[in-house]
């Protein structure tokens, strides 16, 4: 039985030629020289919690704006921020480029970071370890968290909210006090089997999930026109195994996924979740009750639907996307707010 996730490669992503989609680019680059270090956390190994590694990248010149975490998803590691899947410079970069000391963690037994036990790899460990790198900014910094990392966006806000300025959660995993339970077709000896958009899953219980091509194709890449086709092989390649106890709360088999009790970092605080036009998960009927429920909880939350401002044709993974920049201007300018 495989005893942890290990130390994979990053996956950088240069996955395609640099020319490719650069001719459908909406947003002009800010062009500030960038720094780019390696750093690691101290970890708590008498508690079993791993040093977790994370990019930290900042303006040659220095920071001039609020720090920012980029916290990835599942099946990624921070290199999804790092470059596009066409090989340009990803949302990192970009807003390290505006002035943002910006800090690009994998997750506690992903990529870089220290391994941990299947047994042991779960929402409050990975919760745990980006506590520490949110800590590391010194200073209360905006969050961006995407998709299965959305939740920590949440737990964050519960745990550190005085830590964080602004949340920009893009097509977030709910909090378990509303997302609806997963829709168990089957059970058996070591597994359970889970209705979802792109099919029935089987999810393992002592092994972690790779993701198979047909779901990472339906859900990752979809059916929009920004994702580079001549860079869905690398893309493919480069996706991690979850830990079987994270993908059962990400699923919220059993009421299994990450809830809120303590609302008191959501008092006030700006949200912003984003949505695009062909993500086949995350619409605004799956995701503007979110905001629905945050702004009821005392935070200053907004919907943001990327068609309504003439961006159009993204997926679930638009950071990676020909169009990134035009949807990391759109970011900044509510970040700048």
């Amino acid at each position: 039985m495989a005893t942890g996730i290990s130390r994979r490669g990053a996956g950088r992503m240069a996955a395609g030629a640099l020319a490719a989609g650069l001719a459908g680019r909406a947003a002009a680059r800010p062009i500030a020289p960038v720094l780019q270090y390696g750093r690691l956390t101290k970890g708590d190994a008498a508690a079993g919690r791993p040093a977790v590694f994370y990019d930290l990248l900042e303006p040659a010149g220095g920071a001039s704006r609020p720090p920012i975490l980029m916290i990835h998803g599942g099946a990624h590691t921070g290199a999804c921020y790092l470059a596009t899947a066409d090989g340009r410079p990803g949302w990192a970069p970009y807003f390290a480029a505006r002035g943002h000391r910006v800090f690009v963690p994998d997750w506690p037994g992903v990529g870089r970071s220290g391994g941990v036990a299947l047994g042991r790899l779960d929402g409050a460990l990975v919760h745990a370890g980006l506590a520490e790198v949110l800590a590391a900014a010194g200073e209360p910094a905006i969050v961006v968290a995407h998709s299965m990392g959305g939740t920590f966006g949440w737990t964050l806000l519960e745990s550190h909210g005085a830590r964080i300025r602004k949340l920009v959660a893009v097509a977030p995993a709910p909090p378990g006090n509303i997302q609806p339970a997963a829709v168990v077709v089957a059970r058996g000896a070591g597994y359970v089997d889970v209705r979802q958009p792109a099919g029935v899953i089987r999810l393992l219980l002592d092994a972690p999930f790779f993701p198979p091509r047909s779901w990472a194709e339906h859900k990752l890449i979809g059916t929009g026109r920004q994702f580079p086709a001549d860079a869905h092989e690398a893309y493919l390649a480069s996706l991690q195994p979850i830990a079987p106890k994270l993908l059962l709360e990400r699923t919220n088999v059993d009421g299994r996924q990450l809830r809120i009790a303590d609302f008191a970092g959501f008092a006030r605080k700006p949200v912003l979740l984003v949505v695009g036009t062909d993500d086949l998960d995350h619409g605004e009927a799956a995701d503007r009750p979110i905001v629905d429920w945050l702004n009821a909880r005392g935070a200053d939350s907004r919907f943001l639907a990327l068609g309504s401002e003439g961006i159009s044709g993204n997926g679930h993974m638009m950071m990676l996307e020909r169009n990134s920049d035009a949807i990391a201007a759109l970011l900044a300018r509510w970040i700048d707010d």
